[in-house]
């Protein structure tokens, strides 16, 4: 999915199942990369890539099986927004099925295939209702009509009864499962957490339709369990009850019903995949490795499950037969290979997977995988014909150390024909979260950059996921401090290369990457020549005044106690050093931003104005965390080129390079 509004996740020795990974076994395997070996390709035909180009070209997400496997639906923004549109499996033309203003996503059929249902929001403000759509089209029909309540991630019962789905009041700060009647549209709550920020999620309903199989998951995305709750009465039961802190996260469950197949990182903190019996409670480990991996679905039939593994960025999807204990490797391009499939990847018949493949210079498509002939089929087709023609510089994936030792990893994209003299600007990239990753995914702004002499370098500082627990807290009450020096390492990295003009670097990024920039500019503001920051955080105290309360606990769980803990809000927090930076900045917001919300934009623009400083603002109407809206998306990336090719390039035309 295209639209990555998210700033919290809210959202990556053979055992006795499976095969042994085959390659490194971990983040402890990595080599350092010698800054010396970065070169720039040279290729004539390389260009500016027209913005129109980047941003006409279509995203897709949320893939879902009709119940007779002759048709997939998915979410698309082809239109310039992000409806709901269905395709035959076999291949052809895509039709739209829903049309609005507003994102619609989570889509699943009925069990008879005469319905959809799906979740939207109103001008990017997360409250989402659930609505239905007959699936051959006609008026949709919203089926809960609670501006005051979100619903999201509905999923169907067995006998097409019911619906799950999760649940939170505006003011609410954990989600509950609630259950919609089909025939009456009452809703009742099946679970009532007592504990503030916690989520539960539905993994599957029994074939009886009798039990639910759910997860429970803490803030900071920590610790979670699995539950098996009677529709009935609500009764809960852990099935993994454990002491410290470990993740148990279920995906699916066998048809015989005996089996959850789910995540965990009980082995030393790294998430594999494992089989829990449910008769037993016994976990059989799968997957043995220091990498991310987490577990897709079953097979209708049984005989088969999937996992993908995330190692160091780049993700494989992986088939395991049950009967052997085989697992291949899907045969996809390098890249982010993964498995798509509302609620699974599965046809109906067992025979076919919808995969999604992208990369950061290849925007992501569905394909048809045949398990009987090893072969994948290309389904949806994002890439407009004229960005096809132009060359599209790679990431490749760097590592370096840190200030206290630790290894960073980083994606890198390095401009064609440049020279290695010390001319060049670059820009650093911090990612959102900070509980969450960078890896290849295709991304227009990157593109858009480096395509017009900008090197960009996307790190992965403590706090991101993707190597282990004790790696995701190592910036719990610290956020901004050893984080932002791994960020400055990786200038240092930049710098070591040859390319790089100390002098024209730069600093971008969203939701807690534009944290990040602010906390740059302010503690760190001889680095930067200029910053351009969307949706950040500049006061965490005035945060958890106005964002959103379940959001609250999350950064609780990061930052500690706001009253026993005051002294880590105002240290961690921008608003400290902002008044010392001397980068131009550039702020971009979305007025009805739930998570960051608009206020923490005009607090940074209010105090640098009164400084004098150079700072400018641009506030998107009818926008939420992240710009949905074409027009708006490519508004803010021409802001952005011409604001970094002004303070960076000293250019003084408008960007655009058409």
């Amino acid at each position: 999915m295209k639209i990555r509004r998210g700033f919290g996740m809210l959202f990556v020795v053979v055992a006795s199942v499976g095969a042994a990974l085959a390659g490194s076994t971990g983040p402890d395997d990595r080599t350092m990369t010698d800054p010396k070996s970065i070169v720039s390709v040279a290729n004539s035909a390389a260009r500016p890539v027209p913005v129109d180009d980047l941003y006409y070209t279509r995203s897709v997400f949320g893939a879902a099986w009709s119940p007779d496997g002759q048709q997939v639906l998915f979410s698309s923004d082809i239109s310039g927004r992000f409806n709901l549109w269905k395709v035959r499996a076999a291949g052809g033309w895509p039709i739209q099925l829903t049309q609005s203003d507003d994102v619609q996503s989570s889509a699943a059929w009925s069990p008879n295939g005469k319905w959809i249902v799906y979740q939207q929001d109103q001008a990017g403000n997360e409250l989402y209702d659930l609505y239905a759509i007959p699936s051959d089209g006609g008026e949709p029909v919203n089926l809960t009509k609670t501006p005051e309540i979100r619903e999201q991630d509905p999923h169907w019962s067995p006998d097409g009864n019911t619906i799950a789905f999760a649940y939170k009041l505006r003011e609410g700060t954990s989600y509950d499962i609630a259950l919609l009647d089909w025939a009456t549209r009452k809703v009742r709550k099946l679970t009532n957490e007592p504990q503030p920020g916690y989520f539960w999620s539905v993994v599957a309903w029994s074939k009886d339709n009798k039990t639910i199989y759910a997860t429970r998951v803490n803030p900071p995305f920590t610790d979670a369990d699995v539950y098996r709750i009677n529709v009935a009465t609500g009764a809960a039961e852990n099935l993994t009850a454990h002491q410290g802190t470990i993740r148990y996260l279920a995906s699916s469950l066998s048809p015989d019903g005996s089996t959850l197949l789910l995540s965990s990182d009980a082995k030393s903190g790294y998430t594999n995949v494992a089989l829990l019996d449910l008769a037993t409670k016994k976990l059989t480990w799968v997957t043995d490795t220091k990498w991310e991996v987490y577990s897709g679905n079953f097979s209708p039939d049984g005989k088969r499950f999937t996992y993908t593994m995330n190692e160091d960025g780049l993700t494989d999807a992986y088939l395991v037969d049950r009967a052997t204990n085989k697992t291949e490797k899907l045969d996809l391009p390098h890249g982010l290979n993964g498995y798509s499939g509302n609620p699974t990847e599965y046809a109906p018949q067992s025979d076919r997977l919808i995969v999604s493949h992208e990369a950061s210079n290849q925007p992501g498509d569905f394909w048809i995988y045949n398990i009987a002939k090893r072969h994948a089929e290309q389904l949806t087709f994002s890439t407009i014909a004229s960005l096809r023609a132009t060359p599209l510089p790679t990431s490749q994936i760097v590592h370096y150390r840190t200030f206290d030792g630790k290894i960073i990893t980083a994606l890198l994209w390095v401009p064609f024909n440049l020279k290695r003299d010390g001319s060049n600007p670059a820009l650093v990239i911090p990612h959102g979260g900070p509980t969450g990753q960078r890896v290849d995914y295709w991304t227009p702004e990157v593109q858009a950059l480096v395509t017009r002499g900008y090197i960009c370098i996307a790190p992965n500082p403590r706090g991101s996921t993707g190597y282990g627990l004790e790696f995701q807290k190592a910036n719990f009450q610290d956020l901004g401090g050893g984080d932002l020096k791994d960020e400055i390492a990786g200038v240092d990295f930049l710098k070591a290369t040859g390319y790089v003009d100390p002098k024209k670097i730069g600093i971008t990024g969203g939701s807690y990457g534009g944290f990040m920039t602010l906390m740059a500019i302010g503690k760190t503001p001889d680095v930067w020549a200029a910053a351009v920051e969307l949706y950040g955080i500049i006061n965490w105290s005035t945060m958890l005044k106005s964002s959103d309360p379940s959001l609250n606990e999350y950064l609780k769980g990061l930052l500690g106690d706001p009253e026993k803990n005051s002294k880590v809000y105002e240290t961690d927090s921008p608003i400290t050093y902002i008044r010392n930076e001397k980068a131009p900045l550039l702020v971009l917001q979305g007025d009805n931003d739930p998570r960051v919300p608009k206020e923490e934009a005009q607090q940074v623009v209010d105090i640098l104005k009164n400084e004098g400083r150079v700072v400018d603002a641009h506030y998107y109407p009818n926008e939420g965390h992240g710009f949905a809206k074409r027009e708006n998306q490519i508004d803010s990336i021409l802001r952005t080129i011409d604001w970094f090719d002004r303070y960076l390039m000293g250019k003084s035309a408008p960007a655009g390079g058409e």
